[in-house]
């Protein structure tokens, strides 16, 4: 007869058969911060130190974006948050006026959710959202949107220390793995390259982009792996809309960022990061500048923006929102009150 042992085994097989598949995976998210309308400005801060990746640009003060009409808060853009660039000016002296903006909150893990109706375009832009840490890269980056020029298609990458990777296994039929060492000295790697991933569909990043009203990037970041999705404004699910996401009905993501890496321990205390510079040590590149349409216009990417401003009336951010969740259960709650969710 078998022993208790045995039937032990075979009841507890059986009953996780019985269990639904979803049982053991089944995550509720719910609304802690939501930064939208009137409540966008005063989350985040105005970085206005020199750019740390030496871009022709000078980021403004909140007061001196308002004087010089270059941010604008929702009144007048559809309930929508304003972040655009000098495009009068020639020559400036101090490089192009433009915004980095901080999110006065760090995070660690949750589901961020980013609404936005239009991104910086043009040669010379280096726009991105990305998710930022202290002492960096002791405490990670996530980049969400980036790309210089007039790249046709988003790249998303990883930033780190030595010691985190990625695996190609975790490829997905969207997008491309560049690169595999998050580390930014990865000697077999360019440096600064992250672990990067870079989306095939070109309405993810640009003017591709904008052409479809943009859409929604979700990124969900857990002790296990980093995972980002897009979707166009035609194609965003409901339960988006409802301000009830359920990561489990999304599908494969654009980016799936998972291997050899302690995301607990390379990712740590990341503020959300809204920016738009110009040249620096991507988009002004020699080799970069050059390899497309863009180095015709001029011999140099500083060239170029120091002496055609008027290329930049489409080089604007226009925010819906950012919702931030965490893992939870009991109802929608912000600091123990109850939060209100409009659908988007």
């Amino acid at each position: 007869m078998p022993s208790l042992l045995t039937t032990s085994t075979l009841f507890l097989q059986a009953l996780t058969t019985l269990l639904p598949p979803t049982f053991a995976v089944a995550t509720t998210y719910v609304l802690t911060d939501n930064y939208s309308g009137d409540t966008f400005f005063g989350a985040f801060t105005a970085f206005t130190d020199p750019d740390p990746t030496s871009g022709f640009v000078n980021f403004l003060s909140y007061e001196n974006g308002i004087k010089q009409d270059l941010i604008a808060a929702t009144a007048n853009y559809d309930n929508s948050s304003y972040l655009g660039v000098d495009h009068t000016t020639p020559s400036p002296a101090s490089g192009r006026a433009s915004h980095r903006l901080t999110s006065k909150k760090s995070f660690n893990e949750g589901l961020f959710v980013a609404d936005i109706a239009h991104m910086p375009v043009g040669c010379g832009t280096w726009p991105a959202f990305w998710l930022l840490g202290p002492e960096w890269p002791k405490n990670g980056e996530i980049d969400i949107i980036e790309g210089v020029n007039n790249a046709g298609s988003n790249q998303m990458t990883l930033h780190t220390s030595a010691g985190c990777s990625i695996s190609n296994q975790y490829a997905t039929p969207n997008s491309i793995i560049n690169t595999t060492d998050c580390d930014t000295n990865a000697p077999s790697q360019k440096k600064n390259a992250g672990c990067a991933v870079v989306a095939k569909a070109s309405n993810t990043f640009g003017a591709g982009f904008n052409a479809v009203g943009g859409g929604v990037y979700a990124t969900e970041w857990t002790s296990s792996a980093i995972k980002i999705w897009f979707w166009p404004r035609a194609g965003i699910p409901a339960d988006i809309n409802a301000g009830k996401p359920d990561p489990n009905k999304w599908g494969q993501p654009l980016a799936h960022f998972c291997g050899e890496c302690d995301m607990k321990a390379y990712f740590q205390n990341l503020q959300i990061v809204f920016d738009t510079t110009f040249c620096g040590q991507w988009a002004g590149d020699p080799g970069v500048w050059g390899s497309g349409e863009c180095g015709a216009k001029a011999p140099t990417c500083e060239a170029f923006v120091k002496g055609t401003p008027k290329a930049f009336g489409d080089a604007y951010w226009l925010v819906n929102g950012v919702r931030v969740y965490q893992q939870g259960g009991g109802g929608v709650r912000k600091r123990g009150v109850q939060v209100g969710v409009e659908e988007w």
